[in-house]
């Protein structure tokens, strides 16, 4: 990881996005039961391998955008929380947001823009679509991509349950001015088709901001 900043800022790049790894992931369902001390040691876990890590990051002027995403250390709201406390917030280690994520553990991606507006350092256009029908499960049932037995589902973008125009919305409310990408998942869809479809339905969201207050004329 050390290596990795000090190519990205040979090739001029600010910013790698990646993951973490988490010792306590596997202990996600709380049983056997895990004691608080045994969480807490996860996060200083993960402080004592990153800190170093992020030291050769900020002596490359390059930030690393850790992906909030299950099985990592940070996977959703309260565990971001935590992840950047363990490191006492420090610049260098922020955020690429992917929506996918959230929607299937039915966390509101919106609002996490706003509360870690500092934080966005990357954005992913992926998509995902619940399924929940009481017999299909959230855990996935260990079936493969695209089985209609599954809870959830990774979709073309526009084709899922992200709200993407409240996202652009609020990706110009806090002033985000880095790349949007389109990560393309799909396991029911010719990615040839897929994927510029779904640039051109998210290109419908990035309309450009007003020159004036809508109601500007008023003033006059």
């Amino acid at each position: 990881m050390k290596d990795t900043a000090r190519a990205a800022a040979a090739f001029g790049v600010d910013t790698v996005i990646g993951f973490t790894g988490s010792a306590i992931w596997h202990l996600v369902a709380m049983f056997p039961p895990a004691p608080e001390s045994m969480i807490e040691r996860g996060y200083e876990d993960f402080a004592t391998r990153w800190n170093p890590i992020l030291d050769v990051f900020d002596e490359q002027g390059v930030r690393f955008a850790h992906e909030v995403h299950p099985s990592e250390i940070a996977y959703d709201y309260w565990t971001t929380v935590r992840t950047l406390d363990a490191i006492d917030r420090r610049p260098a280690f922020g955020l690429n947001f992917d929506p996918s994520h959230f929607v299937w553990q039915d966390l509101d991606p919106v609002g996490f823009l706003w509360d870690f507006r500092d934080r966005i350092y990357h954005v992913d256009c992926k998509e995902a679509r619940k399924r929940l029908d009481g017999r299909n499960g959230r855990l996935g049932s260990h079936l493969p991509w695209g089985d209609p037995r599954r809870g959830w589902d990774f979709v073309s973008a526009g084709h899922g349950d992200v709200p993407w125009e409240d996202v652009f919305r609020m990706l110009r409310s806090i002033d985000y001015q880095g790349p949007v990408s389109v990560e393309w998942e799909d396991a029911g869809m010719d990615r040839l088709q897929g994927a510029p479809e779904a640039l051109k339905s998210l290109k419908a969201y990035d309309f450009e901001p007003p020159s004036a207050s809508f109601d500007a004329a008023f003033g006059n």
